[in-house]
């Protein structure tokens, strides 16, 4: 079992508690962790996709799809079918290990690195946020890349309310900036 899968059923309890909740099954749990990167700049360049799908893949640690244009949009010179991002959903082993490292690895590793804002809250239980850059993982290799992305990151829980998401993904550690709520 991955080591933060543990740790959350650990605090199970005491975020029962904490969000006075009677059923232990409805305590708050990551559903799943969606990362996307928009690729708009590369659209014409199959190369840079392609490099962008591999590292994005080598940091989920599961093979990323590349998100197509469903209409021609002539104003930013989009054709129907072209290369506009990639993403990768992870649920199970894979989203726990990546939620580990995200938190214990890569967010320290942030320059002038002061906490992920708190404002990411969408009003339903989930949680986004953004990197400017993909190499604060240690999977990707700085000679491999060709250009520095950053990528969109969503954590997707069953809590209904933003308080329940708070308290769940703090208490798993994840380092949100301090100040007002």
């Amino acid at each position: 079992m991955a080591r933060l899968k543990e740790k959350y059923n650990s605090l199970k309890p005491q975020l029962q508690k904490e969000l006075e909740i009677t059923n232990i099954m409805e305590v708050p749990s990551v559903d799943k962790i969606i990362i996307s990167v928009g690729a708009g700049f590369a659209m014409k360049d199959n190369k840079l996709i392609q490099n962008i799908q591999d590292t994005i893949s080598k940091i989920a640690n599961q093979h990323a799809t590349v998100v197509r244009a469903k209409k021609s949009v002539a104003g930013f010179k989009v054709r129907e079918d072209m290369p506009v991002g990639i993403k990768v959903t992870l649920r199970g082993k894979k989203m726990w290990e990546f939620l580990d490292r995200l938190v214990s690895i890569a967010l320290p590793r942030v320059k002038d690195f002061r906490g992920i804002p708190r404002n990411g809250f969408d009003g339903q239980g989930n949680y986004n946020f953004g990197l400017t850059e993909q190499l604060i993982f240690p999977e990707v290799e700085y000679d491999s890349i060709m250009q520095i992305h950053g990528m969109n990151i969503t954590c997707v829980t069953t809590s209904k309310t933003d308080k329940g998401a708070f308290a769940l993904l703090s208490a798993m550690g994840m380092p949100f900036s301090k100040g007002r709520e």
